[in-house]
């Protein structure tokens, strides 16, 4: 069994709901994110996206951009990134997703970033800008190496092709909160609730929902009608305002700490 499949099923049994964090490769270099990543396993994410730097990621907001520029300026390859998990394995059992725009997985090459992520110990990929109707060539060749391929949906989904892309989506759903770019927000649509509700209703897929949280209390509130939530920027911004690399994983352990407890 896939380790996101096992994670899921774990928070289930244990009635909390999963905490799925993400943070940017490579900001500001691999090495933070090589001790990043098993500090913040250790203090409860459940599911961590690796984000992969891409000059120009047009889903992301401010916080994300930067950071992607950061990393890109201390040299983050794909190489390098797949180097980093093959460390993080080493302490830490939890899923990983790579977070990518196609483009730089074409650059790498799609059977071959396949065949070397579930080497590294990815268990899935999440790829912003390719739609499921055209993944047909790219899903394939990571199922046949055990990985699952996230969906995303969003607000603005159609009720007909929601129904579709649940049938057929495994591992979790990534149900974006609101219309626009990633980033920390003060609150979210009135509408939320209802949309969670109606979506969890249709799926047989734990489902997650992100962009925009940024508090515990915000966590909780989503967490209520979905199987977990997902927060990026707003661990992102504490990193890049931290004084220290020491200090900066530190608040963000705290910090992920505080969003675990506010799922249980």
């Amino acid at each position: 069994m896939n380790r996101i499949d096992e994670t899921f099923a774990a928070c289930r049994a244990e009635g909390r709901k999963a905490l799925v964090m993400f943070v940017s490769a490579g900001d500001p270099h691999l090495d933070v994110t090589a001790e990043l990543v098993p500090a913040i396993a250790e203090s409860g994410a459940d599911v961590i996206e690796i984000g992969v730097p891409f000059s120009d990621p047009m889903a992301d907001g401010p916080a994300i951009q930067e950071a992607s520029q950061r990393s890109l300026a201390a040299g983050t390859t794909m190489s390098g990134i797949l180097n980093m998990i093959r460390q993080v394995r080493q302490k830490t059992d939890r899923p990983m997703v790579l977070f990518s725009y196609y483009n730089v997985i074409l650059q790498y090459g799609v059977e071959k970033l396949a065949r070397d992520s579930a080497a590294a110990g990815v268990d899935g990929w999440l790829v912003v800008d390719v739609p499921a109707e055209e993944s047909g060539e790219v899903r394939p060749i990571i199922e046949s190496h055990g990985l699952h391929w996230i969906t995303l949906l969003a607000p603005t989904t159609p009720a007909d092709r929601m129904q579709k892309l649940l049938t057929d989506a495994t591992g979790f759903v990534y149900y974006i909160t609101v219309t626009g770019v990633t980033g920390a927000r003060d609150q979210l649509p009135d509408d939320l609730t209802d949309s969670l509700r109606n979506l969890k209703a249709m799926s047989t897929t734990p489902v997650v929902a992100g962009f925009g949280i940024s508090s515990p209390a915000m966590a909780a509130q989503v967490a209520e009608h979905a199987d977990g939530v997902v927060v990026g920027s707003a661990l992102v911004q504490r990193l890049a305002k931290a004084a220290s690399t020491e200090s900066g994983i530190k608040e963000c352990s705290e910090f992920v700490s505080d969003l675990a407890a506010a799922l249980r």
